[in-house]
C-alpha cells in the first residue's frame, strides 16, 4: 500500500503544476486544465488525509469537489464559446472585452 505522504506529496506538485501553468500561459484552454490539475491535486490530498486519519471525510470532499470541477468546466466552456463566437479568440488578454 502506498504511503498517504506520497500521496500528499504527488498532490503537491500536481498543484504547483497547475499554479505555474495558470500564471504562465494566455491560452484559456490551457488556464482551464490547469485549474482542474489543481482541483484534481486538492483531490488527492483529501484522499491522503482521509487514507492517514481513516476517516471517511476526505473521501466525501473529494466526491464534492469533483462535482464542483464538473460545473466549472461546464460554465467555463460555456463562456469561452461564447467569446470565440463573437470575437473569434480564445486568448485571456481579450477577456476584458466582455465587460460590456
Amino acid at each position: 500500500m502506498i504511503e498517504p505522504s506520497w500521496i500528499a506529496g504527488l498532490g503537491v506538485i500536481l498543484f504547483g503544476i497547475g499554479l505555474l501553468g495558470v500564471f504562465l500561459h494566455k491560452n484559456a484552454i490551457v488556464v482551464l486544465m490547469c485549474i482542474e490539475l489543481m482541483l484534481n491535486a486538492a483531490n488527492l490530498n483529501f484522499v491522503s488525509a482521509a487514507m492517514h486519519y481513516g476517516d471517511v471525510n476526505g473521501w466525501v470532499f473529494t466526491a464534492i469537489a469533483i462535482a464542483i470541477a464538473a460545473a466549472e468546466v461546464a460554465i467555463g466552456l460555456a463562456i469561452l464559446l461564447s467569446m470565440y463566437s463573437t470575437q473569434d479568440t480564445i486568448s485571456l488578454e481579450a477577456a476584458d472585452i466582455l465587460k460590456n
